[in-house]
């Protein structure tokens, strides 16, 4: 299966990166059917992108390695592209990085112009565990002319409410508070909150389709319920599901498989 890294440099941060690549393969890698290049490695069409977003006390490395990812994609048709962001929500940083540009804007463009990845709304699409379940969601809500489909693994949701959570000790987490955001205590009803960045998109009709999963064992599985009920009451197209699992990779590998079919189909 072609994998790749690429450094290069990123004209939002001025400095060099380093984003991974999937790109499934035209022919069975196990046991090739023909030794003709161009059916191998010629792609007359482009497929379907799904942006990978890693969470907190990682990097896009934790989807490489920990996760068969790119199994299942090789299963579904669709290639990966993923990226790190620290710890930022994915946010244009007050005090740091513009990671929200980087990720909804120039990513993009960079996988679609240089890879057989396609560039349309319609096939691209985010997925993200834990912060980047959060981010899954606020990219693809934040911009729904890029991303028509975002996907949300034990996600932190609610970013005010994990914040005063932090505040009480009710959650613990590494994240840069005053440095990701101006006023983290004004969180509600903020660019950063995902329920008034859905409502948004509802008055303009662009709302993108949204999947939720969490395991019943999370430590955010009350968060995630709470997200759930309050969303689906504001309208959204909202696709559920739970079962036994924890805040770790034996749950998210799983939803991983059975995720990516309903993105490609």
């Amino acid at each position: 299966m072609p994998s790749m890294q690429v450094h290069y440099f990123s004209y939002t941060f001025r400095s060099n990166i380093l984003v991974h690549v999937f790109v499934p393969d035209l022919d069975n890698h196990e046991n090739p059917s023909t030794s003709d290049l161009t059916k191998l490695y010629r792609h007359e069409k482009k497929f379907p992108g799904v942006y990978l977003l890693h969470g907190a006390y990682g990097d896009f490395n934790s989807w490489i390695h920990s996760s068969n990812i790119e199994r299942w994609a090789q299963e579904s048709g669709c290639a990966l592209i993923a990226a790190s962001a620290e710890n930022s929500f994915y946010q244009n940083m007050y005090r740091g990085k513009a990671w929200e540009t980087f990720f909804a804007e120039e990513l993009p463009a960079f996988a679609s112009g240089l890879f057989p990845i396609s560039d349309k709304k319609e096939e691209s699409f985010t997925l993200g565990f834990s912060m980047g379940g959060y981010g899954a969601w606020f990219l693809a809500l934040s911009h729904p002319d890029r991303f028509s489909k975002a996907v949300s693994m034990s996600g932190a949701l609610d970013i005010a409410a994990l914040y005063r959570g932090i505040q009480t000790n009710t959650y613990a987490g590494p994240f840069p508070w005053n440095d990701i955001f101006e006023n983290p205590d004004k969180l509600e009803g903020s660019h950063a909150d995902l329920f008034a960045l859905f409502q948004k998109c509802s008055a303009a009709g662009n709302a993108p389709k949204l999947y939720q999963t969490c395991g019943t064992e999370d430590f955010l599985y009350s968060m995630n319920c709470d997200v759930r009920d309050r969303m689906k009451a504001l309208g959204a197209d909202l696709t559920y599901t739970e079962g036994p699992g924890a805040h770790n990779w034996d749950f998210w590998d799983e939803q991983s498989r059975k995720i990516l079919p309903l993105l490609t189909k």
